[in-house]
């Protein structure tokens, strides 16, 4: 659902290119779960504030707008690397051969040299933590035989993943016209990191690295700002401008805050922390129902017991505007009658939830168990008590 931001009275030429700082504002939050608090005025080509836990899009300016992604590419190469050391084939101490290519790779580096044996450990807190680009493409290299293979591998988490506007032709970022990404798709990527893979996620708050003798900081300034911070990328380049993913999490709400093209690496800075702080300021998470979790209990039919506890198949979060929780309203409406055979997870109802009236979501309620039918004197009896129902 999108929200107009302004209103033109008059539009000469040229004026109907709006600056950033008025650009339509999207979300995926209906009226009613929008707070009154509005986002803040960025100057960027796009960005976007998200939700971790529910991937809910709070605020959003051209958020699919195909944008160069710099050095936040290298998220999605950490991705394919801890997704590889998550199945087994390959360890954090296992060694790299550093390759005369890799060695060569121009922009910022952790300064391997060729012939160089790395542990990927090492490699990782170099692309990471240096954002080197020899780190990216050694450790391409070595998972994937190539540079090109292991960009077909990118394109492939990327697909699983859900990115729609996004495509990988190498590991660093470097620019190529078709290498390409989004806002959208930069923080769907972040939440699939949050989510997949928490056990490698503190590398992205680790403030320096040295390696070969050259200490080199975390260039996410964030990190030192607000030490709930933890994360997660920065990007640049003369073509792309200044990039920056930031994420920080605050009583059980974690955010997202995603911003491209910015003219500097302070305007960059200060307009994710913006968006972080106007999220917290402005929203709460509620957890709801979770997966598996008996809502109620309703008589069943027929069955070889009278009644079948009922729930969710799936966990369910809002993100609603602080303090509004108050005017939520479950609404349950039951199959009836219900009668046995049912299975596992069979539809027996639906769960509405409604903010001030307004409806937010739906989702089928479904048997938390099977109930086999009765004996034929259950079946007999029943079936006189259902002429009366």
């Amino acid at each position: 659902m999108k929200k107009g931001s302004l209103l033109l009275l008059a539009c000469l030429p040229l004026a109907c290119m709006l600056p950033a700082a008025y650009a339509e504002i999207e979300s995926d939050l209906s009226t009613k779960a929008r707070s009154t608090i509005p986002p803040p005025r960025l100057q960027a080509s796009s960005w976007l504030l998200m939700d971790a836990g529910t991937g809910t899009v709070i605020a959003a300016q051209d958020p699919d707008q195909r944008i160069e992604p710099a050095s936040l590419s290298k998220l999605m190469t950490a991705f394919i690397v801890f997704r590889e050391i998550k199945r087994g084939t390959l360890s954090l101490d296992e060694e790299v051969v550093v390759s005369e290519k890799a060695w060569r790779t121009q922009g910022s580096r952790m300064f391997i040299e060729p012939g160089d044996r790395v542990r990927v450990e090492d490699l990782v807190l170099g692309l990471i933590v240096q954002s080197g680009n020899d780190a990216a493409v050694a450790l391409a290299e070595h998972v994937a035989g190539s540079e090109d293979g292991f960009a077909d591998l990118m394109n492939r988490a990327g697909t699983s993943i859900g990115l729609e506007n996004t495509h990988f032709v190498n590991s660093t970022g470097l620019p190529h016209p078709d290498h390409f990404s989004s806002a959208r798709d930069l923080s769907l990527l972040t939440a699939a990191i949050i989510r997949d893979q928490p056990e490698h996620f503190g590398y992205y708050a680790i403030r320096e690295f040295t390696w070969n003798g050259i200490t080199q900081k975390n260039r996410n300034p964030l990190l030192g700002r607000d030490e709930t911070v933890d994360g997660v990328k920065t990007g640049h380049t003369s073509s792309a401008g200044y990039c920056l993913i930031g994420s920080s999490e605050r009583k059980g709400m974690r955010l997202i805050g995603s911003v491209m093209g910015s003219r500097s690496n302070r305007e960059r800075a200060d307009s994710v922390y913006a968006l972080l702080k106007f999220g917290f300021a402005a929203y709460e998470s509620h957890d709801l129902y979770q997966a598996g979790a008996r809502i109620l209990s309703t008589g069943v039919f027929k069955g070889v017991v009278p009644e079948v506890n009922v729930g969710l198949a799936d966990t369910v979060q809002l993100v609603l505007p602080k303090g509004s929780g108050a005017g939520l309203e479950a609404v349950i409406e039951l199959v009836d009658p219900l009668v046995a055979p049912l299975v596992q997870g069979q539809q027996v109802g639906t769960l509405a939830i409604t903010l001030g009236g307004e409806p937010l979501l739906t989702r089928p309620l479904v048997a938390l168990a099977a109930v086999a039918s009765g004996s034929w004197f259950d079946a007999m009896v029943d079936s006189v008590r259902l002429w009366f129902h």
